[in-house]
């Protein structure tokens, strides 16, 4: 096999500025902008954090915690709402802590903003505030049999015309079934009309804003988008949905579904340094890592390397139902007179998750950040391909019963060849999602903008623009996810008053990776990860699967 990178090596990239003219948009006015200052609550997979960001978008203080994962079974992955609650209560308290200790003020801090893991299912009671059971995170594959029976159910095959989503066990809408069906204090509070719903964003909202005193249940679209439960077209809840989810709106409470953008809407921290300070802005992960790329411009584009991976693809103001495996999503929604936005999505389970997995379970390195040091110290996989299909396959092959799969070994193999084929296994799986979304739109893309914790390895970015074929754009400051919802928040407030403003943040010191491999090598070795696909399925018989009704 050629060598996307040589024995050893750190692929440099260029710098931005000497690849192509920055645009000309309207001028920051930085001398202003720095005085003021937004806070972000990012909570994710599998840690939280708080930026303070100032007018720019330049962090000036931040916390983050890590939180714990739990596997009761195998395919199973939950979190506790409670300690989710409070890493985000002592972020920000730390945070801030930080932000005094460098001599700033509190009262110029204009907003806050949240960006939350999406997917991600609470229920709690409504009289009480308190959770039901553990939140069932985003990856988790309990619901496979569930999905199974749902998939043959009448009018199953028109919900992603709806609702932009396929069935699948990614979705909050089957994680709330199996809790229905499975726990007892669940069913009990929805038979008794006191249980409430939410994805992790609605949970920290209700909590934040003081929880049953005040009793705020809320949502974004980005969020609402990724339940099943809403029409993407009207950007309210379906009906047609909630009949085919046979749920009764009169016994389950649902968020109230409102523009990402507020200045009212999400209400205000209650409690902690930053009481009486307006919760401003409010968008899931991926979407306010696309604001944060400032992809406001149909065909714009970026790539977030996180636990998972995802892809999203601005569409414009007209959702596009893919016909190729991909998700039709809110990109973002700004309110006002503006009308939503929407994306075309490719969702990989597994990215950053499949580095932790080659430290926690099978001690390879001590830190995730050693991973492209050992992955270099091999000139290319050694014939290795890893399917990571630890929660099945996402986009575009949608494989519930595909497990992680390691093809190719022999003797020859090292540590190296394996941390190798795990960092090209996200890389073929974007490859294959731009594919996809490059047949439902019509479009090529000229260019991938791209963020999050893997995107600092410059082996693992430098064999994406290989296997892509086109450059991978990587921004200097990559907390664009947090940045995304400071955003939203400061465009509430008005710290930001036009688009054109924000296409000035974190547009300097980008790097850009060229492709330094042929097409015809990088096509070569994307059909032998093809045969790595159709090899994992299947590994489950029906009967071996959870779920069931």
């Amino acid at each position: 096999m050629e060598n996307t990178s040589g024995k050893g090596a750190d692929p440099q990239p260029v710098p931005k500025e000497q690849v192509t003219e920055q645009s000309s948009g309207v001028q920051l006015d930085e001398k202003k902008l720095k005085k003021f200052y937004i806070g972000s609550i990012d909570q994710g997979t599998t840690s939280t954090r708080f930026i303070i960001f100032d007018g720019t978008g330049q962090p000036i203080a931040q916390h983050q915690i890590e939180f714990s994962q739990m596997y009761p079974q195998s395919g199973w992955h939950e979190h506790d709402p409670k300690e989710i609650l409070t890493s985000v209560e002592q972020c920000i308290e730390k945070a801030t802590q930080s932000f005094i200790d460098q001599g700033h003020d509190i009262s110029d801090i204009k907003a806050v903003g949240i960006t939350n893991q999406r997917e991600t299912t609470v229920v709690w009671d409504t009289n009480t505030g308190e959770a039901l059971h553990n939140a069932i995170a985003w990856p988790d594959t309990r619901t496979m049999g569930l999905v199974r029976e749902l998939k043959a159910r009448d009018g199953a095959d028109d919900l992603q015309d709806i609702c932009g989503l396929p069935l699948s066990t990614y979705p909050s809408s089957v994680k709330l079934l199996w809790l229905l069906h499975h726990v007892d204090d669940v069913r009990k509070a929805y038979d008794e009309g006191r249980l409430s719903f939410g994805t992790i964003d609605t949970w920290l909202l209700y909590h934040l804003n003081g929880g049953k005193e005040k009793d705020i249940l809320i949502t974004d679209a980005t969020n609402a988008s990724r339940t099943m439960f809403m029409n993407l077209h009207t950007v309210q809840y379906d009906d047609k949905l909630l009949d085919f989810f046979q749920l009764d709106r009169g016994k389950i409470r649902l968020p109230k579904i409102v523009p990402s953008s507020s200045p009212d809407a999400f209400g205000s921290l209650t409690y902690g340094p930053l009481k009486g300070i307006r919760i401003a802005g409010c968008l899931g992960d991926q979407s306010a890592a696309l604001v944060g790329q400032q992809g406001f411009s149909p065909g714009s584009a970026k790539n977030t390397y996180g636990t998972g991976c995802f892809l999203l693809y601005n569409v414009g103001e007209k959702p596009v139902i893919s016909k190729h495996g991909l998700l039709a999503t809110i990109a973002y929604d700004f309110g006002g007179k503006r009308k939503p936005v929407y994306a075309l999505e490719g969702s990989i389970a597994v990215a950053g998750s499949g580095v932790k997995f080659l430290m926690n379970n099978l001690g390879f390195i001590t830190h995730s950040h050693k991973i492209s040091d050992l992955a270099a110290s091999v000139d290319d996989n050694g014939g290795c391909v890893f399917v990571t299909a630890f929660s099945g396959l996402f986009a575009p092959y949608w494989i519930d019963d595909a497990k992680g799969t390691i093809f190719g070994i022999t003797q020859f193999t090292e540590r190296g060849h394996i941390a190798r084929a795990t960092l090209e296994a996200t890389c073929f799986q974007t490859k294959a999602i731009l594919d996809a979304m490059e047949l439902d739109s019509g479009h090529k893309l000229a260019e991938l903008a791209v963020d999050g914790g893997m995107s600092n390895s410059n082996l693992c970015m430098q064999t994406q623009a290989n296997i892509i074929g086109i450059p991978v754009d990587r921004p200097a400051m990559r907390e664009t996810t947090s940045l995304g919802a400071a955003i939203a928040a400061g465009f509430a407030v008005d710290l930001w008053k036009e688009f054109d403003e924000l296409k000035e943040i974190n547009q300097k010191d980008r790097m850009i990776f060229e492709p330094n491999i042929s097409r015809e090598e990088g096509a070569k070795m994307f059909k032998k990860w093809g045969r790595a696909v159709d090899m994992c399925r299947g590994w489950l018989d029906a009967e071996e699967t959870n779920g069931d009704f």
